[in-house]
Formats: structure tokens, sequence, C-alpha cells
């Protein structure tokens, strides 16, 4: 693969935390669903560049749920980590959860997959560093997002 020391999916793993407001909302008070995509995008961003060390890029949102609205008021939590490390692309899974400001438990409400390559200045695909495995859970995860990862490649290739 590479001579990169290899990266935790703890060492990587990013959270944001936002108040949604009203200009994050339609006219019925429930956030925008591009509005919580561009909060995904962050964290995924946040997650991958700790870990390749290098500026990174979004290649693709594989797959977005969203699973229950979000409403203007509630406090949104974003928490983003590493599933799947290949040369120079990475599968960041970001899960959001929400809950209303005075308290209450948190619900999900949403989760994604994305996709993110680390570049150069120029703009250039560079190597990652491996990811280091230490749970079974985290080389389940590994494991789906290889298949994911040549499911992607297999539909780019089509006509």
């Amino acid at each position: 693969m590479n001579d990169l020391p290899a990266g935790t999916v703890a060492s990587s793993r990013a959270s944001v935390v936002r108040l949604m407001v009203p200009t994050d909302a339609n006219f019925t008070g429930a956030v925008f669903g591009g509005q919580i995509l561009s909060e995904v995008d962050r964290v995924a961003y946040i997650a991958a560049s700790r870990h390749a060390r290098a500026t990174c890029v979004t290649a693709s949102f594989d797959r977005v749920d969203f699973i229950l609205p979000v409403r203007v008021g509630e406090v949104v939590d974003f928490t983003a980590q590493l599933t799947y490390v290949g040369r120079s692309s990475m599968e960041v899974w970001v899960r959001v959860s929400a809950e209303e400001v005075l308290g209450g438990p948190p619900r999900l409400v949403g989760e994604a997959f994305v996709t993110m390559v680390a570049v150069d200045a120029a703009g250039r695909p560079v190597p990652v560093p491996p990811l280091a495995l230490g749970t079974p859970e985290e080389r389940v995860r590994f494991e789906e997002g290889r298949q994911r990862m040549e499911t992607r490649k297999r539909s780019r290739r089509r006509p």
C-alpha cells in the first residue's frame, strides 16, 4: 500500500454540533435536507483530513437517509468516522442525531456515507495512511465499506 503510519478510527473521528435556526428551515419549520447535507459534508471533511493529514475533496455521497425531520430550535450532532480507506480515498460514515435544546433524549435523524479523496495543491489524488482496525465492529464496517467502494467503481465504468 504505502509507507505512511496507520491511523485509527478514533483518531480521526469528528463531531459538529449546531443549533438549527429559522434560516435553516422551510416555511413549515422543518430543516432543509440541503442544510443537513452541507453539515454532513463539513464533518466528513474534518474526519477525512485528520486521517489523511491532507486536504480532501468530496467524491460522492453514496447513500443518504433522512430518517426523521429536524425542527427549528433543535440541537443537531453530526458525528463522522472512517469506515474504509483505499489508496487515496476514504469512506466516512456520518450519523446525525437531534434533540431539543432544553433537553431530552437524542434521536437518530439521518445517516450518510461520503467518499472523500485526499489531494495535493494541484488537485491530484495523494496516498493516505492505512486504517488500523481495533474492534470487530470496525473490521465489519471496513469490509462493508470495501464492498460499497467496489460497487461505486463498477457503476462509474458504465457508459
